[in-house]
C-alpha cells in the first residue's frame, strides 16, 4: 500500500510531501528501506533540485541491478530536477544502462530528448522524440500530448538558437 501511496504522490510531483512521508517510514520502519522506496526517496529529492538526491540516486543504483520500474523512478527524478549538478549527463547516463536501453520504450525516449534539450543537441532531442511518437500503438494518447508538446519545445530551441540575431559591434555594424 505504501508503493501505492506514494507513486502517487510522485505523478503529482508532490516531492516535499513524499520526501517527509519516506523520512517517516525510514523512522518508524523495523528494517531498512526497501530499493524502490529509496528510489521514490531519491525522485523527491531529484524532483525539488535537492543535491543530496544524486547522493540517494547513487546508493540506489549501487543494489537496484537493472530493476527497470526501480531505474524509471530515478530517471523520472532527473528529468524533473532542472537545476542539477550535470543533470542532463546523469539522465543520459542512466537512459544508457540495459534495462532503459531498449530503444523502444516512449518515456525513456521522451525523458532523453527533454536532456537533449538541456544540452543544446536538439537534432538528436528531435530524432529520440520522433522515435518515441512512433513507439505509441496507434490511438494510444495516454503521452502522446507530453511527446508532441517536447517536440514543439525543441523545435522552439532549435529554432531560436539558430535564428539569433547577430551580435553587433561598438560601432553598430553587425559582426
Amino acid at each position: 500500500m505504501a508503493h501505492l501511496y506514494l507513486s502517487a504522490l510522485r505523478f503529482d510531483f508532490r516531492c516535499p510531501t513524499l520526501q517527509r512521508l519516506v523520512e517517516q517510514l525510514a523512522q518508524t520502519a523495523r528494517q531498512p528501506l526497501d530499493c524502490y522506496t529509496r528510489a521514490l526517496y531519491a525522485f523527491a529529492l531529484l524532483g525539488q533540485s535537492r543535491p543530496e538526491g544524486l547522493m540517494v540516486m547513487d546508493e540506489v543504483l549501487a543494489s537496484a541491478e537493472e530493476h527497470p520500474k526501480t531505474l524509471h523512478v530515478l530517471l523520472h527524478g532527473l528529468w524533473l530536477g532542472q537545476d542539477l549538478d550535470e543533470g542532463a549527463e546523469r539522465l543520459l547516463a542512466l537512459s544508457l544502462r540495459p534495462a532503459l536501453a531498449t530503444g523502444t520504450d516512449p518515456i525513456v525516449l521522451f525523458r532523453t530528448a527533454g536532456a537533449l534539450r538541456r544540452l543544446g543537441r536538439y537534432d538528436e532531442g528531435l530524432s529520440a522524440i520522433d522515435r518515441a511518437i512512433d513507439c505509441l500503438p496507434p490511438g494510444d494518447i495516454s503521452v502522446h500530448a507530453d511527446l508532441v508538446r517536447e517536440r514543439s519545445l525543441l523545435c522552439a530551441a532549435r529554432d531560436l538558437h539558430q535564428h539569433r540575431s547577430p551580435t553587433r559591434t561598438s560601432s553598430g555594424v553587425p559582426s
